[in-house]
């Protein structure tokens, strides 16, 4: 009787805090358990909030125009509405509140740092005298040493139109030429603006150069000049740093275990041949020389253990003093100071983030790892920088870190029934596995290539990275100032060449590595959302969330690529066949590999031109189209051919601009026509999208006005990714 009253005063009571979901149970019966899982899921808010904040600024890059008042006027009411709801509304309705409001603070991050990055972009292409400071050194996937130059002067263009950085592939005679940071240069050089996409929705290079505030890009061949020495400048202090001890590993260590063993330490892979790079990445094992959370943690983990362990030994200190937390306040220093040699890019920052949340949840008596560290690492990194979301580095170490938490209480549940012998051995493969299986989708999603053995390859050498080579590498550091550095970067060097080893050896086995096509836009999205969904809610939810994940693999299966490409001003034409995309020309090599990488063909350009397809002389290949004729024209004789091409309603692709006034009996589409358009895509039905529809209206799609130099100034067409390549 006294629990039938209760549930009658519960029901008579609308401020009871169950009155609303017993309510929705009469209503809708099925529905009460889900509704009362929202309820008891609130409690959780923090570890839901980086799905909204990632929603919100996912939702920025999608959009295809820059939001402008009404949006962020939509976007305050939504947070308004969401604060009414958490003061007046019922329990299960405080979640969803909770990710409105973290999605629209996504939106508004996101657009505020695009504005914040914001600097000029060259507005056509540009030959001439170039200076600069050297600011950045790397090197191309074209294994060209490139230099990032800011506080650029360009002849004859105003300071307002000048890029305030730029990039510069350098093609000539380097020999003389000692790249240091703070040098101020001069060349000759060929600039352009950040290239368009190579198809409709690929990868849009112009945002990530957006973002790192990239203007121009370009090459040259001329030599480069010193005409300043390095200026005191404490902002480029840690980059000289970095490049005098790269190359003090290099020459001790020498080889590419020495370029490898420098990328490590100081973030500087110049040294890196793209062979070894290409190795690397056939065997999985490319994230080893990207400094990323597994060598932040590695160092971390082994200055606190180190110490730790050390403090231990002195039995009256370690008895008095807090031991663990002075170990972790010595191990986030030592994090902090990577940090800082390391050149502190968005990878390194995001995981110093991480194992700085990670150490300090030891110092206020905190688990040092969970999923709320992690969610707490996520939340500052996508507000400090949310641009990192779209990007491969981010994506991945996340979702290994989540497999891997994931795993832990299984593990510690369970291992103890194994033999003592063998959980070391059983904990490796099982990390390897659940890390490279969370990270699978999200790598071949980027790269259009899986590793069969990567789990092999991380076996053999992740082990070796942290028993020798980063313990090595802070031991050098250490000992360095005393002159004692000699045995340890030995030792890392053994370990650098043990790792180059298993990637040789990993990367020549049969079948290394699956090519895969690349996936729609909206799979990626869809599966981050619905994993991590499914991670955070239980019952129904859960399994739903788990269909949708199987739906978005089954989404990626069934897409189908483009029958037919046509490159930004008609510089190239992909055909689909049987055998595979044929290709009208081998060049430009940048759009051909992207275009065949993306519909997962393992074949070079050139094999891809020898397909059967297209036919006839270099500038006037033919193919058949949907019953009629398909021609590419191009070089010096395209102009010559257009008359009697242009008929018999063909399809006709012209790198250059047709004359005025030309009419014919075809669908012409000249390099005047593609520059409105970008690239063009065809599906199997004739049906057409255009790269700058898809792209839309955003701040790093619109070029400035076109402020041409003079004549005698302006370069051939250099409107590629491949200009500083």
């Amino acid at each position: 009787m006294q629990e039938r009253a209760t549930g009658q005063v519960a029901q008579a009571s609308p401020m009871h805090p169950g009155a609303t979901r017993l309510r929705l149970s009469g209503l809708w019966g099925g529905l009460a358990d889900p509704l009362a899982a929202l309820d008891r899921a609130q409690l959780d808010w923090v570890l839901w909030a980086p799905l909204g904040l990632g929603t919100g600024v996912g939702l920025y890059f999608l959009l295809p125009f820059e939001p402008g008042v009404p949006v962020f006027a939509g976007a305050a009411l939504v947070i308004v509405l969401a604060v009414l709801v958490w003061l007046r509304g019922p329990g299960f309705l405080h979640l969803p509140a909770t990710l409105l409001v973290m999605a629209a603070l996504g939106l508004m991050s996101a657009s505020w740092r695009a504005h914040a990055v914001a600097a000029p972009v060259l507005g056509f292409n540009y030959y001439g005298p170039v200076e600069g400071r050297i600011i950045g050194i790397d090197r191309s996937a074209r294994d060209v040493i490139r230099l990032t130059l800011d506080q650029v002067t360009l002849s004859r263009v105003a300071p307002e139109a000048r890029p305030a950085k730029i990039r510069i592939a350098l093609h000539g005679d380097i020999a003389r030429l000692a790249p240091e940071p703070g040098l101020r240069v001069a060349t000759t050089a060929h600039l352009s603006p950040p290239a368009e996409p190579i198809a409709p929705g690929a990868w849009d290079f112009r945002r990530n150069a957006w973002f790192e505030g990239l203007g121009a890009l370009g090459y040259t061949r001329s030599p480069v000049v010193v005409i300043a020495p390095p200026a005191e400048d404490w902002g480029l202090a840690a980059h000289r740093v970095r490049m005098r001890l790269s190359a003090a590993m290099q020459a001790h260590i020498g080889g590419q275990a020495g370029a490898v063993a420098a990328a490590l330490m100081t973030g500087d892979r110049s040294g890196i041949a793209e062979a070894t790079n290409a190795t690397m990445r056939a065997s999985n094992l490319y994230h080893i020389v990207s400094i990323s959370g597994l060598h932040m943690g590695m160092l971390a983990g082994f200055v606190f253990g180190a110490l730790r362990w050390g403090l231990a030994l002195i039995g009256p200190f370690a008895l008095i003093w807090p031991t663990k937390k002075i170990a972790a306040a010595v191990a986030l220093a030592a994090s902090t100071l990577y940090l800082w040699v390391s050149g502190g890019d968005i990878a390194t920052q995001r995981a110093w983030i991480m194992t700085a949340v990670m150490l300090s949840a030891i110092l206020v008596d905190r688990r040092a790892l969970s999923l709320h560290t992690v969610a707490l690492a996520a939340i500052f990194l996508l507000l400090l920088w949310p641009e990192a979301l779209t990007g491969p580095g981010f994506q991945m170490s996340f979702a290994a870190t989540v497999a891997l938490i994931l795993m832990a209480a299984p593990w510690a549940a369970h291992h103890h029934r194994l033999p003592w012998v063998l959980r070391p051995v059983i904990m490796l493969v099982l990390t390897s596995l659940v890390a490279g299986l969370a990270t699978a989708p999200i790598a071949a999603a980027h790269f259009g290539r899986m590793s069969q053995y990567g789990i092999l390859a991380n076996l053999l050498a992740v082990p070796v990275m942290g028993i020798v080579v980063m313990p090595a590498g802070v031991l050098a550091a250490v000992l360095a100032p005393l002159g004692l550095a000699g045995p340890a970067l030995w030792l890392m060097g053994l370990g650098t060449e043990w790792v180059l080893a298993v990637a040789e050896f990993v990367a020549g086995l049969a079948g290394a590595q699956t090519f895969l096509p690349e996936p729609p836009g909206w799979v990626l999205p869809v599966l981050a959302l619905a994993a991590g969904a499914a991670v955070l809610s239980r019952g129904a939810f859960r399994s739903a969330m788990v269909a949708v994940l199987l739906l978005a693999f089954a989404g990626w299966g069934l897409a189908s690529r483009p029958a037919l490409l046509i490159a930004p001003e008609g510089a190239l034409v992909g055909l689909m066949t049987p055998e595979g995309r044929a290709l009208s020309k081998a060049a430009p090599s940048f759009t051909a590999e992207g275009w065949l990488e993306a519909d997962g063909d393992a074949v070079t350009p050139k094999e891809a031109v020898a397909r059967a397809g297209f036919s006839g002389p270099k500038g006037v290949r033919q193919a058949a189209w949907q019953g009629r004729a398909l021609w590419h024209l191009s070089g010096k004789s395209a102009l010559a051919n257009l008359e009697k091409t242009c008929r018999d309603g063909a399809l006709v692709v012209l790198d250059t601009i047709a004359p005025e006034g030309f009419k014919g009996d075809c669908q012409l589409y000249d390099a005047r026509r593609l520059a409105r358009t970008g690239a063009l895509a065809f599906d199997a039905l004739g049906q057409s999208r255009a790269a700058r529809t898809e792209a839309g209206h955003r701040l790093w799609t619109d070029r400035p006005k076109r402020k041409t130099p003079p004549a005698n100034r302006t370069a051939p067409d250099s409107n590629s990714p491949e200009g500083d390549q």
